[in-house]
């Protein structure tokens, strides 16, 4: 009896290991290098594990094959594509983005995943098509004065603070500017920094609730397609009722019409006066897409204006405040410019002043090199494509895979990148770069 159970275990042992390997031979038949598979796990064992994030995985992949265009790896079961080469990165975001439209995660496309970052292909073409323009330098410039009466709220506040107290927790103080600058731009909400309101306190508890979030969307990376397949939204409910909640209150308060603070409300309205947008055709013959313009839809935008700007806003000051501690020449040769170029302008923080402003600009470039706002790009193909250059040839369905921390770290690109040197980007040493080697929002459309 015992060794027909034994006998069954071990068949039963040996159909899972079928099962979980049948795909393993996938790239070594393509001639496509890459890290031995682990069975089950793939070639992401320390993400599943949760030992390493899986942008650090890919990072560790991306560094132990410098000679590779590409390197063929396994999302546990599923093949995917690393793209280390910058030609090839060029060529699948940008002139190819055609066979690359999908983002590679699928998300709610009735919450607030149908936003301008998550949608799928259809809904996205729509939405870029009338939303994109709001985000012009123009229509920023706009929104200038919000952020310069933040900040003296915020030069007042820190003052008040370290009278009493001279030592303060600095990250927390960005997320505080940050969470006031995004409320007043996207929602017209002025927040009082010496207190903390209801809202406020919403909007923090859901700060933590967007990272948790991180964990859905690695079992995504995973298990590629499993939020769907369990009919789940990576939103929780809460978040989705506070953001339509709060659109429908500020188009409530404005009665549907735009104001003048010429925000990011402000510029919906114009664009919902429309009732309907559609999408840009990619062909002369291709029916137009139409959307209608709901609050669902609005506040879908909001919802990754607030998750986009707040998080993101506050981590990279606190690096770039992190930096400057540690390199007090740098420190002081920012503040000496900033002192000049105000001087230069009746000390009034202008847009022409911030754009005179150069060597700031070199310093956020280069703390958005070490500790870029995207750490991975993710494209699902839509068509049977073959990688220029390479063996790899993909179905349908499939995924490539862009280390953005493995490019900024690559010493091929970027010599010494440990160091902390703002003049990496000054005009002459960024007019032979790659385009593709500095790209820390994403790149491509």
């Amino acid at each position: 009896m015992a060794m027909y159970f034994l006998i069954g275990v071990a068949t039963v042992a040996y159909c899972l290991y079928l099962y979980f390997t049948r795909t393993f031979n996938y790239w070594r038949s393509r001639n496509v290098a890459g890290p031995p598979p682990v069975p089950f796990f793939g070639n992401i064992k320390e993400s599943v594990l949760r030992r390493k994030h899986f942008a650090i995985v890919l990072k560790d992949i991306y560094n132990a094959y410098p000679n590779e265009k590409v390197v063929g790896v396994y999302r546990m079961t599923t093949p995917a594509l690393l793209i280390r080469d910058l030609d090839i990165v060029k060529q699948v975001m940008i002139k190819d983005f055609d066979n690359f439209p999908e983002r590679g995660v699928e998300f709610d496309k009735d919450g607030l995943g149908a936003n301008l970052f998550h949608a799928d292909e259809a809904l996205w073409r729509v939405l870029r098509n009338k939303f994109t323009p709001l985000f012009t330098t123009g229509k920023l410039k706009n929104m200038l004065h919000l952020m310069i009466d933040r900040s003296d709220d915020f030069i007042k506040y820190v003052e008040n603070i370290t009278r009493a107290q001279p030592e303060q927790e600095v990250f927390q103080l960005v997320q505080k500017f940050t969470i006031a600058n995004i409320s007043a731009c996207a929602f017209g909400l002025d927040f009082d920094m010496t207190k903390e309101g209801d809202v406020q306190r919403k909007m923090r508890k859901i700060d933590k609730q967007i990272f948790t979030l991180n964990y859905a969307f690695e079992l995504d990376m995973m298990c590629p397609g499993i939020i769907s397949k369990i009919g789940t939204s990576l939103f929780p409910a809460n978040i989705k009722r506070f953001f339509h909640d709060l659109v429908k209150q500020v188009v409530n308060v404005r009665k549907g019409e735009p104001t003048d603070r010429k925000d990011f409300m402000d510029l919906i309205l114009e664009l919902k006066r429309e009732k309907q947008v559609h999408g840009a055709q990619r062909t002369k013959d291709e029916e137009k897409k139409y959307l209608e313009l709901t609050e669902g839809i609005i506040a879908a935008q909001a919802f990754v204006f607030y998750a986009a700007g707040y998080e993101s806003g506050a981590t990279t000051m606190g690096f770039m405040l992190m930096q400057l501690a540690q390199n007090p020449e740098i420190q002081n040769k920012l503040a000496a410019e900033i002192k000049e170029v105000l001087r230069r302008h009746d000390d009034k923080v202008t847009y022409e002043a911030l754009q005179d402003m150069t060597y700031l600009d070199r310093v956020f470039d280069e703390t958005l090199r070490m500790y870029p706002v995207v750490d991975l790009i993710l494209r699902k193909v839509v068509t049977d494509y073959k990688i220029p250059g390479s063996n790899a040839m993909l179905k349908k369905g499939q995924t490539v895979l862009i280390s953005i921390s493995g490019i900024h770290y690559d010493e091929e690109h970027w010599p010494n990148p440990l160091r902390f040197d703002p003049d990496r980007f000054r005009p002459e040493n960024t007019a032979n770069r790659h385009p593709a080697a500095y790209i820390p929002f994403g790149i491509g459309p």
